[in-house]
């Protein structure tokens, strides 16, 4: 029960007194009349009976509270730290009138809730009316009747979504969400102990603490790849379905929707759940519960996406959200469509995140992002951009997109639009010396540490001080140093010997920096590295053009007799054609690349199956477009293969410049379609011939 500021100081009164107390002296003490002492303390029989204790009255003398002292102490102890509301804040009145309305959906007159917030009726009735756009976001109806009181009315399932937003809502639940997600049920315990008040009005804590015990018990591999506010969802979903489920009150069973749920697959998980629930509750949960757990599962965001095993137990639906994706990616922002639908890791991610998302969306569950805020305000105008994505996906789908989940949306383009920026940037590795006194001992725990924490990205060498020469200093970007370094004419960074967090984002911003700027001198060893680099760059560009090949197949070819014709042109070694085979068929699953508004496709791989990039084209023998369904009705295929050696960066940055070119360039384009071996291998010595004039300038 929530008390009132009024109720608390009478309760109080009554439990240091061990004599009647007067209703008149109560009135006085408390500055109320007497008819306002009587009304407080109506409808308070049940709460106090919790404790032993009673109200007993006699007529002309007064009042007085029953029971032992021990359990009048715990009652006062608890009082003096009881939640209690500020009713001049109308937002905080209205919150608790909604969770008072929650706890119990039976009718109540409006001077039971008058005296709870010790507020008027007319403002009780202002409130009711205030409140009723909340509760008809969750399909809920406030009825308000005179002589009947005011009720909640509406489907068992809209009635538990509607409890578990509120929890989401509710000031300070953040840590007992995080608590749960991150399964730490010692903090779970030690949260309750310190806040038996508040939303645990709402749920009861026992069953929320079985319901967890259940679900860590049960060891399966998709609940371990939930997302922590995903895994605190569902256990608080299943705790308020199992508070309902005791009182008796039961999701209706949609006999069609139980059909679908029997042959998904995670209707094992949810019957396992199930079965653990009922063996610690001691009850039956029926087939429309189970169906309401399932539900649930499918609806969590998971931390990773294994392809082959998340997306093939369903083509039909993966087709459906690949071309969702390819749709929205042209509406967040046309001009790097292209590059984001050519992001792997981007598309798979979506994939991946879609999914549960709509199962999310089609039955109003709600999700919580912990950073929309930050979003919001960091990246103003890709949360826009999503935004577009949002209304476009409510009108396809017929279903409201809330900020939450755009806020999630961003997450994904906005960290894919990073990477096409890193892509496009010259990055280089990035040059630092590690400095101590001797050059051993703490600089080489250091060299350790930074090596696995920036990995490839720096070339690291430790020196003792007496080494910093001006001829080592040439080759170094920065230094790190434990000790101090005066008079020296570098870039310095004072570390402790152990790099803490802080240091370490520190390094990161200016390797950040240095990999995207141009070297700061040029000494022998720069121009020997800048003489290496562009050697790389050269041999790379010379292996591209000279092993182009234009392969010519039959127009009635289908995409897995394409691969081995391709893979037979590129390689000698059967092996390889193998490992050529599957890794195109691999990316061409993740996101098929089609492309017939250019009337080309576009096959590429990161593959063990080649030892040199290389660009290729296929067509057909007349240069008709390919008849199998599977083409759509291409005219051409074009074949970017990258090995997986030192050189991948650059490599992805030539095939990159050619893949832009097929969309940007018709004259490119044109002469795929129709021209000879030689006229296409010369445009693409014109492209790159560009490309490397451009590369120059940035080395």
């Amino acid at each position: 029960m929530m008390l009132s500021q009024r109720l608390i100081q009478l309760f109080t009164i009554l439990l240091k007194e061990d004599r009647v107390v007067s209703v008149k002296k109560l009135a006085d003490d408390v500055k109320v009349s007497k008819r306002t002492v009587q009304r407080e303390l109506d409808h308070t029989e049940g709460f106090l009976r919790k404790y032993g204790l009673s109200l007993n009255t006699k007529a002309g003398t007064g009042i007085w509270m029953e029971g032992e002292r021990l359990s009048k102490d715990r009652l006062l102890k608890e009082l003096q730290s009881r939640e209690t509301f500020d009713y001049i804040d109308k937002e905080k009145r209205r919150n608790g009138l909604i969770l008072e309305i929650l706890k119990d959906m039976e009718p109540k007159k409006l001077y039971y809730y008058r005296n709870i917030f010790g507020v008027s009726e007319a403002t009780i009735s202002n409130d009711m009316e205030a409140i009723e756009d909340w509760f008809e976001k969750f399909g809920l109806t406030l009825i308000r009747k005179q002589g009947y009181g005011v009720a909640l009315e509406g489907p068992e399932k809209n009635y538990r979504l509607a409890v578990k937003s509120f929890i989401d809502e509710y000031p300070d639940t953040a840590g007992l969400r995080s608590a749960i997600g991150e399964k730490k049920w010692a903090v779970l315990g030690e949260y309750y102990e310190k806040e038996k008040k508040g939303i645990f009005q709402l749920i009861d804590y026992k069953v929320l603490k079985k319901v967890a015990l259940c679900l860590s018990s049960i060891r399966d591999k998709k609940l371990t790849r939930f997302t922590s506010g995903s895994y605190s969802s569902l256990v608080l979903h299943i705790t308020i379905a199992m508070m309902r489920i005791q009182s008796v009150e039961y999701i209706e069973e949609d006999p069609k929707t139980l059909d679908e749920f029997l042959y998904h697959e995670d209707y094992q998980l949810a019957c396992i759940i199930a079965e653990s629930l009922e063996n610690e509750f001691a009850i039956k949960i029926p087939e429309g519960e189970i169906a309401y757990i399932l539900l649930h599962i499918s609806g969590a965001k998971i931390q990773s996406a294994g392809f082959e095993e998340d997306y093939e137990k369903d083509a039909s639906v993966r087709e459906e959200l690949l071309e969702l994706i390819h749709e929205i990616t042209d509406i967040y922002d046309c001009k790097i469509s292209y590059d984001l639908k050519q992001d792997e890791e981007f598309v798979l991610g979506l994939l991946a995140h879609l999914k549960p998302t709509f199962i999310r969306l089609k039955n109003h569950l709600s999700i919580t992002n912990p950073l929309l805020s930050q979003i919001k305000e960091t990246y103003p105008e890709t949360f826009a951009n999503c935004s577009r994505v949002g209304k476009y996906i409510g009108k396809k789908y017929g279903f409201s997109v809330p900020e939450d989940e755009v806020g999630y949306l961003a997450m994904h383009f906005g960290a894919a639009a990073v990477r096409l920026v890193d892509r496009k940037e010259s990055l280089r590795k990035v040059n630092i010396g590690i400095i101590c006194a001797s050059g051993i001992g703490i600089s080489r725990l250091m060299h350790s540490k930074l090596k696995n924490f920036l990995k490839d990205r720096v070339q690291i060498d430790t020196y003792g001080k007496e080494d910093l020469t001006p001829g080592a200093l040439k080759n170094l970007d920065f230094i790190i140093s434990s000790i101090e370094l005066e008079d020296i004419p570098a870039d310095i960074i004072k570390v402790s010997g152990l790099l803490n967090e802080k240091e370490l984002e520190e390094i990161e911003e200016k390797v950040r920096h240095y990999s995207k700027t141009s070297k700061k001198s040029q000494g022998e060893g720069e121009f020997s590295r800048q003489l290496e680099d562009i050697n790389i760059c050269i041999n790379q560009i010379k292996g591209i053009i000279k092993d182009f090949q234009l392969i010519k197949v039959s127009e009635t070819i289908c995409f897995d007799e394409l691969l081995v014709a391709v893979s037979e042109r590129l390689s000698p070694f059967n092996s390889n054609r193998l490992q050529i085979q599957e890794d195109i068929m691999r990316r061409e699953k993740i996101s098929s690349q089609m492309i017939p508004e250019y009337g080309f496709a576009l096959l590429h791989a990161r593959t063990k199956g080649v030892v040199k990039a290389n660009f290729s084209v296929c067509v057909t023998k007349d240069r008709t477009a390919f008849i199998n369904t599977y083409f759509k009705g291409i005219k051409a295929v074009v074949i970017m293969l990258i090995p997986e050696d030192d050189w991948m960066a650059v490599n992805s940055d030539i095939m990159g410049c050619l893949s832009g070119q097929l969309i940007e360039n018709k004259e490119f384009l044109s002469l795929i379609f129709e021209g000879g071996k030689e006229a296409v291998r010369d445009y693409v010595e014109k492209i790159l011939r560009h490309y490397f004039k451009q590369y120059l300038e940035t080395v």
